[in-house]
């Protein structure tokens, strides 16, 4: 049976004590155009939309076309200082903690230094939300704990999360934090069913952490046309699109009705 009801609760979710976002996030892993005009009208559409989360990283720009570590954030600083305004309609999250060639820096200095390079480059006084992209396995989580508590304590990040952490990594984050983790970002798609099986969205119910998918769409592969993209789910045949593309539709729909029932968007 197809439904033609939006899946999406339309309405505003809170994100930590200060913030409200849309169901859906601006993200911005492959906003390495140099045009600042055309960068400006991106993320005004978005923020008309509803899209006010505009989710970034200070990694972005070594791939997708990118002119090197921090591009992305420098393009959105570019268009923050053209148009100030969209900087008030906006909650503006960033990660730190990859460090290439290392790759995954935790540390406190690293950390520190990677949160005050992003304000820099970005052109503002605060991130409202700042999370640690990697987990760092060499870094305690009571050092990086109080990284975090002492980001919030000078005011440069109102809230803090984390990405690509597994449950019992985020628990014991958790436990040595004064200020809540207030989000998590893992893969989750029809293609990456992870985050439903692994504990992820089950700790995030427990203990009021908002879920962020990244890549929902799997990077695009399951929209598009192509042998090394979407070929086997969008194509026609016994063994390729007449049962993947039911089941990933089947998958989808259920996935993403329990991811955005509890308010994950996407990266």
């Amino acid at each position: 049976m197809v439904t033609t009801s939006n899946l999406v609760r339309s309405e505003p979710r809170p994100l930590g004590r200060e913030a409200q976002v849309g169901p859906l996030a601006l993200g911005l892993w492959r906003f390495t155009g140099t045009d600042a005009g055309a960068n400006a009208a991106l993320v005004e559409a978005g923020l008309d939309l509803g899209m006010n989360l505009v989710d970034i990283a200070d990694v972005y720009g070594l791939d997708w076309g990118g002119t090197g570590f921090g591009a992305c954030e420098e393009n959105l600083g570019a268009v923050l200082e053209a148009r100030p305004d969209l900087r008030e309609r906006m909650v503006l999250a960033t990660k730190g903690g990859i460090v290439p060639p290392v790759p995954y820096d935790s540390s406190a200095a690293a950390l520190r230094s990677a949160c005050e390079a992003s304000l820099r480059r970005l052109g503002t006084d605060h991130i409202d939300l700042y999370q640690v992209h990697r987990p760092d396995m060499l870094t305690h989580p009571a050092e990086l704990a109080d990284t975090l508590d002492t980001l919030v304590a000078d005011d440069l990040v109102v809230a803090v999360g984390v990405s690509n952490y597994t449950p019992s990594q985020t628990r014991a984050l958790a436990a040595h934090l004064d200020a809540p983790l207030v989000s998590t970002q893992p893969e989750y798609s029809a293609a990456c069913l992870d985050p439903l099986r692994d504990g992820t969205l089950d700790l995030c119910a427990e203990i009021g952490m908002v879920p962020l998918a990244w890549s929902p769409l799997a990077g695009g592969r399951l929209m598009a046309q192509g042998p090394l993209a979407g070929g086997r789910l969008m194509a026609q045949g016994p063994l390729a699109g007449g049962r993947l593309m039911a089941q990933a539709d089947s998958w989808h729909r259920q996935t993403m009705t329990a991811a955005f029932g509890r308010g994950c968007w996407p990266r």
